[in-house]
């Protein structure tokens, strides 16, 4: 793939994911899509609780780093590379996540449905599909790969430690009051070892794969 053509590539992905964050944050603001929520709050609140969803920002990882890529298709940097691939990683538990655990929960129409499969589905599919096409790879070492775990579990305890004072937790299975801490410590327990499964793959195919073709 020539320069130019990865750039539309990172170019395409970019533009859908700042679509989608931006279209769901209008809905979130407007009162229109409050997920997961009978009763929404303030507009603070819910312009905090917005962006504590991992949904949001692992699409937000995704659409900073394909622009970055838009515009330099070779960037590379020690922090760069953990950047992206936490993006990579992130969004591919996204949707796995979502397809098998939120979906069925979910009762959207209208704009909320677009905006949940622009961010779940479409999104998640772009990037991985762009990375395979596009590249940068060979990208990816143990170490900055342990680095990527950090952003996940630091969400993990944010959002628990927050959860207990306010209440509110942005996904259901990580709700002590609904769940009880056992499930929840076992949601944890499932979800570390995807991301490390996912985690795993990624490195597996950045290193077997040829390299991105420019």
């Amino acid at each position: 793939m020539t320069p130019a053509r990865a750039r539309t590539a990172h170019l395409v992905v970019a533009a859908v994911a700042w679509f989608a964050l931006v279209f769901q944050l209008v809905l979130v603001v407007t009162g229109e899509a409050v997920l997961v929520e009978e009763d929404p709050p303030g507009l603070a609140a819910r312009t905090y609780r917005y962006f504590a969803y991992f949904t949001i920002q692992s699409n937000l990882l995704v659409a900073v780093t394909s622009t970055v890529l838009a515009r330099d298709p070779e960037a590379d940097r020690p922090w760069w590379r953990v950047a992206r691939i936490a993006a990579l990683v992130g969004i591919t538990v996204t949707g796995v996540v979502h397809f098998f655990l939120l979906r069925p929960l979910l009762d959207l129409d209208g704009a909320g449905w677009a905006a949940d499969k622009l961010l779940h589905i479409v999104v998640p599919v772009l990037a991985v599909a762009a990375w395979a096409a596009a590249g940068p790879r060979p990208r990816t070492s143990r170490r900055e790969s342990a680095y990527a775990l950090v952003w996940p579990l630091a969400w993990t305890a944010w959002t628990l430690a927050v959860g207990q004072l306010d209440g509110w937790v942005p996904y259901p299975f990580l709700d002590p009051s609904e769940e009880g801490w056992g499930q929840v410590a076992v949601a944890c327990v499932g979800i570390t070892v995807l991301f490390l499964a996912v985690l795993a793959l990624h490195g597996w195919l950045d290193r077997r794969l040829r390299p991105a073709p420019r």
